[in-house]
């Protein structure tokens, strides 16, 4: 199970370091095992929250995932992510982008950098978004109890993580995007604007994908109801099969969002360690098809559902790294912080579900009802 799941990321290891090592050397070699090992790390809690969207899906649209979307992540957000930056920035073609990362790799980074109070307002509103709306439901576990309780009391309220990300994003145009570390000048206004793009996008694709989801489930619903009914066309043509794919086709979509928020931190990071825009792709590349084996690896194990506070860990790790990137628009934030944040959290969430799991099976064996719905 753990071979096959894990097959494919171990040959594109092989074949990438092998790669690195005749085209740059021991140092390339090198540099690229980094890369890969800083994504892994930075994006560990991101592999759980695939798994929670995937396992929704039919195994088409998880193949679909697994493939066109690796695409996506490995070549789009890794490679041609940061030279779109860098053309729009210093409004260049792409093609000039490409030579101007090729040729003057320092003015590169230099441009990529000015750029990063954009990315991070972005990435951070969306991430800030998923956090919140997981901490203001009602769920049935909770973890941090004492959280969770009144966090999901107040979450009756219309609208309140819309209006808490708003007021967090005035905060931090007002005082972090001010004098911002990342490019000279006042970045308020590039904060403000950006941050309502993450926000915006946010309810667009998370909408869209809800709505489908639901008419789906209705749907079914009423098909279960139905003594006799005819079944329903497997083809693609009927409707239940056309709203399926509708449902998994915005799922993808804020999938692959999800997945680019999740990756700027570890493009703007990797130029810490390399400017080289193909070692980076290469190692994040690495790193990112690990990110996706593991996805597969939780979905196929029920993972999620044996261990119920990983999820819980995974969103914390997700408001921390919104946090996070909202401060990067000023101060410096080591990567290892934000790696060690992530894993920490789910690693606590981990160990609590293992301890929940284990007083069940004592309550279970001394036939007794367990307390199953909180943890700390």
């Amino acid at each position: 199970m753990v071979l096959k799941t894990f097959g494919w990321s171990l040959a594109v290891t092989a074949l990438g370091l092998a790669f690195a090592g005749v085209l740059w050397g021991w140092r390339g070699l090198a540099i690229v095992g980094i890369l890969s090992i800083l994504e892994i790390s930075l994006s560990f809690d991101n592999a759980v929250i695939n798994a929670g969207i995937l396992r929704k899906m039919n195994a088409f649209w998880q193949k679909i995932f697994l493939t066109f979307g690796i695409l996506i992540a490995v070549f789009g957000m890794r490679l041609v992510f940061p030279v779109v930056i860098v053309a729009i920035t210093a409004k260049l073609g792409p093609i000039e982008a490409v030579k101007l990362a090729i040729n003057d790799k320092a003015q590169y980074q230099e441009l990529v950098t000015s750029a990063h109070p954009a990315i991070a307002a972005f990435g951070g509103m969306f991430l800030l978004m998923i956090f919140l709306d997981f901490i203001f439901e009602d769920r049935d576990y909770k973890w941090l109890a004492w959280i969770e309780k009144p966090m999901a009391r107040i979450g009756k309220l219309d609208m309140l993580s819309v209006i808490v990300a708003l007021v967090v994003l005035l905060v931090t145009a007002m005082t972090v995007a001010t004098d911002a570390a990342h490019g000279a000048g006042d970045k308020t206004a590039t904060v403000l604007l950006s941050g309502v793009a993450g926000l915006v996008t946010y309810l667009v694709v998370g909408g869209i994908s809800g709505f489908f989801e639901g008419k789906l489930e209705e749907e079914e619903e009423e098909e279960g109801q139905e003594v006799g009914a005819a079944a329903p066309a497997k083809n693609g043509t009927g409707s239940v099969a056309g709203l399926a794919g509708k449902a998994a086709f915005f799922l993808f979509l804020y999938l692959e969002v999800i997945d680019a928020s999740f990756s700027f931190d570890g493009v703007i990071g990797a130029f810490a360690i390399t400017n080289d825009i193909f070692m980076m792709a290469l190692g994040l590349g690495i790193g990112a098809m690990y990110i996706r084996s593991l996805t597969v690896f939780l979905v196929r194990k029920g993972t999620l559902d044996d261990y119920v506070y990983l999820e819980h860990g995974a969103h914390y790790a997700i408001g921390a790294l919104a946090v996070i990137l909202l401060i990067t628009i000023k101060y410096e934030v080591s990567e290892v912080v934000t790696g060690l944040i992530g894993i920490v959290l789910i690693a606590l969430s981990f160990a609590s579900s293992v301890i929940r799991n284990r007083r069940e099976d004592l309550g279970n064996s001394a036939g007794e009802k367990p307390e199953v719905t909180s943890g700390v």
